[in-house]
């Protein structure tokens, strides 16, 4: 059996926390979000994009970026919102996701760029 690893988190400390299952992992570059994009737009799902400040990022409620793209399968329109959204609010959290109609969820779901957390 391998050893499990633990991480250091603190609801006192932002850097640490995790929210979903990407954060485990080093953060995404561009060509990384952009197969994520591909994924969500091959599946047929609505893009959304959200973002938080650090602070808040663990309540329920992100502020939504415009509404879900619905329909949008343009993979350079999706990314080009992500990216106005991170300029917008560089000291946010911005988190896409991809809204399945059929199963009226979130099939996806990531933080693409992590806010200030010092």
């Amino acid at each position: 059996m391998s050893d499990i690893q633990d991480y250091k988190s603190s609801l006192t400390d932002p850097a640490s926390r995790k929210f979903e299952t990407f954060s485990y992992l080093p953060e995404m570059n561009a060509e990384q979000i952009r197969r994520q994009v591909e994924y969500i737009v091959s599946k047929g799902w609505n893009p959304g994009i959200e973002h938080t400040e650090p602070e808040n990022a663990t309540s329920n409620y992100w502020y939504m970026w415009k509404l879900p793209m619905f329909g949008e399968a343009d993979v350079d329109t999706i990314i080009s919102e992500c990216v106005a959204c991170h300029n917008a609010h560089p000291g946010n959290h911005v988190r896409l996701l991809g809204f399945d109609n059929y199963a009226q969820c979130a099939g996806a779901s990531m933080v693409i760029y992590r806010g200030n957390t010092i």
